[in-house]
């Protein structure tokens, strides 16, 4: 997975705010990475490098400079190494996108579920074959590190999720959520699997769309997610840049095998809605936006 080099670009922090808004477009659907549509901007070296310089030591310098003035120039210094110039931006970019369009996600969740499920099931599965593709090295080890996954989101989406005995993983408690949160981001800045997906796959999704919606009331839900992708970018990413460089066959390989054995997974209700088992016209708009879903993700794999 080679990374692009972006550190002698200047800053233009519209520019970075633009690129921020497509990749919250891009995290809210199943199937397409904003960590591919960094790769594609030409700013994922750059995302990556960001987030490793947070450090939050600046918090520990800030309180010891009340007794000691010293630590309050560590702090500052510790703080401004962060690259805030971009981060600020491209997050305000995110955030957004997010708000902004989750209004227009729910509503076709709910009034087109078959449409939008298809469109999911079309972006995942050509998602699951572009990761394969760049997998380097395929041995006995990557080999059984894809069966591993395959089966762990075939037995969950399929025992556990049709059969209801997973309904106990999918509630939407605060504890949940901040776990939600914390799987979700860091698939956010993966190149090939979607944030999204992994909130389809726990449950989530809806609950955290309709949550952005009643932002208001629910803001104790959304404040827990956020608290969660937190947590997750100031630890577990650091570990999944190492599993990416030290196992980094191995690790695809599973990636590719969770999405293939969860493509059910946009179809668990879509049965029920109304219509749909007989309808022809839901039928065909069913394939065409499957289509569509292959189309959009090969189109931006190839401006990659």
């Amino acid at each position: 997975m080679g990374l692009d080099d972006t550190s002698s670009e200047e800053d233009y922090p519209v520019e970075t705010y633009i690129k921020g808004i497509s990749m919250g477009l891009a995290d809210l659907v199943p199937g397409v990475s904003g960590g591919t549509i960094a790769l594609i901007l030409g700013i994922y070296e750059r995302l990556i490098l960001a987030i490793k310089s947070i450090d939050l030591k600046f918090i520990l310098y800030a309180f010891q400079g009340i007794f000691n003035r010293d630590y309050i120039k560590k702090a500052k210094q510790n703080f401004l190494s962060v690259d805030l110039v971009f981060l600020l931006p491209l997050a305000g970019g995110i955030a957004t996108a997010i708000f902004g369009a989750s209004r227009i996600m729910v509503f076709f969740r709910y009034n087109y579920p078959a449409f939008i499920n298809s469109f999911f099931f079309g972006l995942i599965l050509i998602s699951a074959v572009l990761v394969y593709f760049r997998i380097e090295e395929s041995n006995l080890r990557t080999f059984l590190s894809g069966i591993f996954g395959f089966t762990f989101s075939f037995l969950y989406v399929y025992v556990f999720l049709f059969t209801g005995v997973g309904d106990v993983f999918s509630t939407h408690s605060l504890p949940m959520v901040f776990f939600s949160g914390f799987l979700a981001i860091c698939a956010m800045i993966l190149p090939g699997i979607s944030g999204a997906f992994i909130l389809i796959f726990l449950g989530q999704y809806d609950y955290m769309l309709n949550a952005l919606q009643s932002i208001s009331q629910k803001w104790p839900v959304v404040l827990v997610f956020l608290m969660g992708a937190g947590v997750s970018l100031l630890t577990f990413s650091r570990i999944l840049s190492f599993m990416l460089k030290k196992y980094h066959p191995e690790t695809l390989f599973f990636l590719t095998g969770l999405m293939i054995g969860a493509l059910g997974l946009p179809f668990v209700n879509v049965l029920e809605a109304p219509g749909v088992p007989g309808d022809t016209f839901v039928v065909i708009g069913s394939v065409l936006s499957g289509l569509v879903g292959v189309l959009v993700l090969v189109f931006l794999e190839r401006g990659r």
